[in-house]
């Protein structure tokens, strides 16, 4: 099977980033940010994605968590980008709507190359853990640009704060899996351009 990894390490004056991607992994995990709950929900990622994901981060913690969760998700886009490389015969497009006890969460990808976010969630506490709210949409905002991933996440139901974004990590994994995954019909890259670029 064609393989899909890659390995990058980013550091700047606020972070030190090493991580290392396999998309076509088993969704084993070694990750440690300093944030527990941040290191949970990209475990969720891994898991549910089927990816192997190492990450070893290092942030001005003593500041916010800000610089250590928008760094980590600027990494794990061009790890994505990167390991996906030229994008022949990948689906492109990936779904999920996925409950998580009272919350149920849509993710949708479209690996076009073409950087956007759509997030539709309000969160009614301030942290998770150690985790600012506010962070989740930087996060996934950060791995969009600079994954070229054009992302919707929107939160149908839900009222429990861990729970939804539980669910939000959940369902970018598994769509972001599928898009991911190789379709033989699929000749070069499914567009009638001819190319997905950055």
């Amino acid at each position: 099977m064609l393989e899909r990894k890659a390995q990058i390490h980013r550091k700047t004056n606020e972070t030190d980033i090493n991580m290392s991607i396999n998309l076509y992994g088993s969704g084993i995990s070694h990750i440690k940010t300093g944030i527990g709950f941040f290191d949970h929900m990209l475990t969720h990622i891994s898991k549910h994605g089927f990816m192997d994901l190492n990450v070893e981060a290092k942030g001005d913690l003593e500041v916010d968590c800000h610089h250590t969760v928008e760094d980590v998700g600027i990494v794990l886009g061009q790890c994505i980008a990167k390991a996906l490389g030229d994008k022949k015969g990948i689906k492109r497009y990936g779904s999920m709507i996925l409950p998580m006890e009272d919350a149920l969460v849509l993710c949708a990808i479209d690996i076009s190359g073409r950087p956007y976010l759509g997030f539709d969630a309000e969160f009614t506490v301030d942290k998770v853990g150690e985790m600012d709210t506010e962070m989740v949409e930087e996060f996934f905002r950060a791995v969009c640009i600079h994954g070229g991933l054009n992302v919707h996440i929107k939160v149908l139901s839900g009222k429990n704060n861990h729970h939804i974004i539980e669910a939000m990590f959940k369902a970018f994994g598994k769509a972001l899996d599928e898009a991911t995954q190789l379709d033989s019909r699929i000749e070069g890259v499914l567009s009638t351009k001819g190319i997905l670029e950055v």
